[in-house]
């Protein structure tokens, strides 16, 4: 009898390898705080990474269609430029977001968990309707009960 042999698994990095990824590419993509620290409940700091989500400075040449920050986590649709793959880009806001915030509280350390989900948006699915589910999030969640009272969040169409 011989022993089966398993591919070593490298986590999320592993996962995305191999990945094809497309300049104009859409990605909705999931972002959580480290170890879930519920960090954006301080308005000052939910204030900084906001910004940096809006700065085109750190996108490049992506764009982003919509986000909301959580407490604990964040949403993005991010269209991919040609400026680098999508974990660059990923890498670069969360790092600078992470700075921004950091200065904005006082403190220092991790703001993000390493991994992140992503999710290529196909041709049929509605882009502009997973920006919509996107930016609900806060109202599935019970923060508010209506959205215009929600300040963390934007989308290009709404």
């Amino acid at each position: 009898m011989t022993a089966l042999t398993y591919p070593r698994n490298n986590g999320h990095a592993a996962l995305r390898r191999e990945r094809m990824q497309l300049t104009g590419q859409i990605y909705h993509l999931t972002i959580t705080t480290h170890m879930r620290t519920p960090v954006f409940r301080d308005f000052e700091g939910a204030c900084a990474a906001s910004r940096a989500f809006e700065n085109q400075a750190f996108l490049g040449d992506s764009m982003m269609l919509a986000w909301v920050l959580m407490p604990d986590h964040a949403h993005w649709l991010l269209q991919l430029g040609e400026g680098g793959s999508l974990s660059a880009v990923v890498s670069r806001l969360k790092s600078a977001s992470s700075r921004c915030v950091n200065q904005a509280m006082g403190t220092q350390g991790p703001v993000w968990s390493r991994a992140f989900h992503d999710h290529a948006l196909r041709d049929d699915e509605g882009v502009a309707g997973t920006a919509r589910y996107i930016v609900a999030n806060p109202l599935r969640a019970g923060l508010v009960e209506r959205l215009a009272n929600y300040p963390f969040w934007n989308s290009i169409w709404l």
